[in-house]
């Protein structure tokens, strides 16, 4: 069975509007489309999602149904703008929901639903901010369970200050932006294979058992 990309764009402009970090997400899904990988990219805020940290936060809460895709996939990529410096508010929120997969832990393992996924990062935005966003965003699926491969961060970012974004910039073209989408896309292809042939065996619910007994 081949991979699965599932990429989450978290614009802060709903469909039909044009997404600069949707462009640049296209050109990952077409490198990752040359290595026979299947991809899927949501844009989260075009669905009902609530505020919250559980997996489902009730009737009429969308984030289940896009839970169900992330938890079927090898490859998750989170796509944010950058507003402030930071993520953005739709990435934030996508964070704080996927904490409610730490209840879902693997009865024997007591492993969370991200172990077995490698992830990574799509940002633009015409200030700075593209490194605070990707060292906050990969860690936090590092510890939800996703393993990080080297070199899975690609992003662009403009002049300082207002000013044209990635599409009105003519970003395609950038030689950075270019490099690093090709280093995401082949590293997490590799590692997405390496760790579904060889699944991580760490048992955590053992681990901390013993962490139990020496804590007392």
């Amino acid at each position: 069975m081949g991979l699965k990309a599932v990429i989450l764009n978290c614009t802060l402009k709903r469909s039909p509007e044009i997404s600069n970090t949707r462009a640049l997400i296209d050109k990952a899904v077409t490198l990752f489309h040359e290595q026979g990988v299947e991809t899927e990219v949501i844009r989260v805020i075009d669905h009902n999602i609530r505020f919250g940290v559980s997996s489902d936060e009730g009737e009429g809460d969308e984030w289940p149904e896009i839970l169900k895709k992330i938890k079927a996939c090898d490859i998750l990529i989170i796509g944010s703008p950058i507003w402030f410096g930071v993520r953005s508010a739709v990435a934030q929120m996508v964070l704080e929901r996927l904490d409610g997969t730490y209840d879902e832990s693997d009865p024997e393992t007591g492993q969370f639903p991200l172990y077995g996924k490698v992830g990574g990062v799509v940002i633009t935005g015409n200030e700075d901010g593209a490194h605070n966003v990707a060292a906050n965003t990969l860690f936090n699926l590092s510890h939800l369970g996703c393993t990080i491969p080297p070199n899975v961060d690609t992003y662009w970012v403009g002049d300082a200050g207002p000013g044209p974004s990635y599409i009105e910039a003519g970003g395609d073209k950038h030689l950075y932006t270019n490099k690093t989408v090709r280093y995401m896309v082949n590293n997490l292809v590799y590692f997405a294979n390496l760790v579904k042939e060889h699944p991580i065996p760490t048992n955590l619910r053992k681990l901390y058992e013993e962490a139990q007994k020496e804590s007392r």
